[in-house]
């Protein structure tokens, strides 16, 4: 019996150490990373570049849930499930991708502009052209605006994608098999299973949205700018959050549907987005260690979102609350956070001119970092603003062809909700 505690505990601290700790720091370096280099590589379109390094991001999991479940089923065993294995072959693959991605791209020379782009000749006041040191960007009401603004958005969120399937069945019961006249209490245990693969296409769509949500919301901030940008986000936010119940009381599947679908959106291009405002908050040349100060927000909306959905849901259900209307008061809570969220967007300004470093300074870590990199500058010539070669068309294919697989399999589970 203690040998056997002994076993499972090593194995948990195994788990911890391998899958939380050394894939955490991965995580984290591998997100940061290509994100604030690509910010530098497009001073034109920073919000579609960083809209594009996050869709990957989450593209990822579109990916490696299904081929897990197929690694895992080609393993599997009378002795074993096949886990060992799948993560073997999964982690040789990541390998390939990670290196390729690694060793492809460099760091742009100081002031580099793609050939045949011009600034623009008007100034956005929002846009700063300073530099903020990494060590005062946290002493700014600015980061802790966006903070709080990139906590509420994602905390809003988050707590939905966990409980998307329950509330999905939940709510709708019986109608989602074609039998109306059935609550969720009321169903059998077939029907429960029969309609728990419906629900689990929803967490199919919403993840879908909130992937294309990252490149579609980011790049439009290009154009309206990051804050305008926001304030989308929350105001229609609060009127998806507070008309579900009404969508959910009318029966109304494309309704209930399509409010969480442009939720989710909002919710990843919150991410996107993130990255092009500190960098027009702060400048470019600290925007990565920035960020991943930053990333603390979701962090601790990871926390938030979850407690506060799971637990509005738990206290209702043990009130007596129907199921249908479990989730009425989570979704008006939500939808305050997110008028939260409206008022400290609101309150962004651009940052005090005596937070800039001065000139000498920052050219002084131009240098450093010129002298440091390789291949930056001669990568940087004849890259203009429009084309495409042999070299990116493998590129995308690479990226592509996996990425429209986990695509076509998220839809194939999606479309059974209308089926």
């Amino acid at each position: 019996m203690i040998s056997s505690i002994g076993v499972q505990w090593h194995q948990l601290w195994m788990l911890w150490v391998g899958s939380g700790v050394i894939g955490g720091v991965g995580l984290g370096l591998g997100y940061i990373s290509p994100v604030s280099t690509l910010v530098k590589w497009f001073p034109d379109r920073r919000g579609m570049a960083t809209g594009m390094a996050i869709m990957g991001f989450g593209g990822g999991a579109m990916i490696g849930s299904p081929l897990a479940n197929l690694l895992m089923n080609n393993f599997k065993s009378a002795t074993s499930v096949g886990v060992w294995q799948t993560f073997l072959v999964m982690a040789a693959g990541y390998f390939v991708f990670m290196m390729a991605g690694a060793f492809g791209y460099r760091v742009p020379p100081a002031g580099w502009k793609p050939d045949g782009w011009t600034p623009p000749a008007t100034t956005n006041a929002m846009i700063t052209s300073g530099q903020v040191h990494l060590k005062d960007a946290h002493k700014t009401p600015q980061f802790w605006l966006i903070w709080a603004v990139l906590c509420l958005n994602v905390s809003a969120g988050i707590g939905i994608i966990g409980m998307a399937s329950p509330m999905l069945q939940e709510i709708f019961g019986g109608s989602l098999i074609g039998k109306p006249e059935l609550g969720f209490a009321a169903l059998d245990a077939g029907q429960k299973a029969q309609i728990a693969g419906i629900a689990a296409g929803f967490a199919g769509l919403i993840s879908l949205f909130n992937i294309a949500g990252r490149f579609f919301w980011a790049s439009l901030s290009d154009r309206i700018g990051r804050k305008a940008t926001y304030f989308i986000f929350f105001a229609l936010g609060i009127v998806c959050y507070a008309s579900a119940p009404t969508f959910a009381h009318m029966g109304s599947k494309a309704l209930f549907v399509s409010a969480f679908c442009i939720i989710l959106s909002m919710y990843g291009g919150g991410f996107a987005t993130v990255p092009a405002y500190l960098a027009d908050m702060f400048g470019t040349q600290f925007v990565g260690a920035i960020h991943g100060r930053l990333l603390t927000a979701w962090s601790t909306a990871g926390i938030i979102g979850p407690v506060v959905v799971n637990y509005i849901r738990e206290f209702n259900k043990s009130a007596g609350v129907p199921a249908d209307r479990l989730y009425d008061v989570t979704t008006y809570v939500l939808a305050g956070m997110l008028a939260l969220g409206f008022v400290c967007n609101l309150l962004i300004k651009p940052v005090a001119p005596k937070w800039f470093m001065s000139e000498a300074d920052v050219a002084a870590l131009q240098a450093k970092a010129s002298a440091t990199s390789k291949g930056g500058d001669r990568l940087a010539k004849g890259i203009g603003v429009d084309g495409i070669d042999a070299k990116v068309t493998l590129a995308w294919l690479g990226v592509g062809i996996p990425l429209a697989w986990g695509v076509w399999i998220t839809l194939q589970s999606a479309i059974k909700i209308f089926g």
